[in-house]
């Protein structure tokens, strides 16, 4: 039987590896990264994209070595001109704005694959609700299914 497709985009590798935050509410989201990681990630096939390793490697040079070292055995889903192109209609919908290319890109991504679920704590451009629904609807006028966009803990409430 197939497993469920999960894209995972930036904000999982970072929360995973990232020494605890202050903040408390990064701290939880980092809590419950590991948690999902050490417990529930072998229930799925998973998967990241080019876009995904562009933006891990930013920052201190060893935490980007973390992230690529977490990352290196999940395929790359392909970056090809039907992704291209739908970032540029999705920026070109307004629904999201220019400055938020690649998290159009990792929609994109996620979408032109058929992922089932796009993991993400990005909730401010990715699992944001008004931008989620009206991205479903966009991209169903488009003749597109949008992955389910999800948190780790939202992931986890969904199994059995």
């Amino acid at each position: 039987m197939e497993k469920t497709k999960i894209y995972l985009e930036t904000t999982i590798p970072s929360y995973l590896v990232a020494r605890a935050s202050r903040d408390l509410l990064i701290a939880a989201h980092q809590q419950v990264t590991r948690t999902w990681w050490d417990e529930h990630r072998g229930n799925y096939d998973l998967f990241v994209s080019e876009f995904v390793i562009a933006e891990i490697a930013f920052g201190e040079e060893a935490m980007a070595e973390a992230r690529r070292s977490v990352l290196a055995a999940f395929p790359l889903l392909e970056v090809n001109e039907s992704v291209r192109e739908l970032t540029r209609v999705i920026i070109g919908s307004g629904i999201l704005p220019p400055k938020a290319t690649t998290d159009a890109a990792h929609i994109a991504v996620a979408t032109i694959h058929q992922i089932d679920f796009l993991l993400t704590w990005n909730c401010r451009h990715i699992n944001n609700a008004g931008i989620k629904r009206r991205m479903q609807s966009f991209l169903a006028s488009q003749e597109y299914v949008l992955p389910t966009i999800c948190t780790p803990e939202e992931l986890m409430e969904d199994e059995p």
